[in-house]
């Protein structure tokens, strides 16, 4: 499996490569109604718009990641406590279904009305 990552990741950078290579034609890039334009090859365009894009993207995500992490670090302080409080409790309690003593190991406890 990691061999056919391993091409599939080289068939994408050497598609990539031959894109950046037939696009190093210089273009203008105007945004406002002919207030300058920059010149550059096609490629660094399109590769700066995607860098941003992915800055953006992960920027969007940041959010949700803390909130995330907040969550994990409520939930595992929740459950330390309760670890905490159980074993606090008392030793030799095993609960409401313990088996009575001499009991065979496995068996049910006896029915109480």
């Amino acid at each position: 499996m990691r061999i056919i990552s391993w091409i599939f990741y080289l068939i994408l950078f050497v598609g990539a490569l031959g894109f950046a290579l037939s696009n190093t034609d210089p273009v203008d890039l105007r945004f406002f109604a002919g207030q300058g334009a920059w010149r550059a090859p096609l490629v660094v365009f399109l590769l700066s718009f995607l860098g941003a894009g992915v800055v953006i993207g992960l920027l969007a995500c940041v959010p949700t990641f803390f909130r995330q992490r907040r969550e994990i670090s409520r939930l595992r302080k929740e459950i330390k406590a309760l670890s905490s409080r159980a074993a606090q409790a008392e030793p030799g309690a095993r609960g409401p279904a313990a088996a009575p003593v001499g009991a065979a190991p496995g068996s049910a406890p006896p029915f109480v009305i």
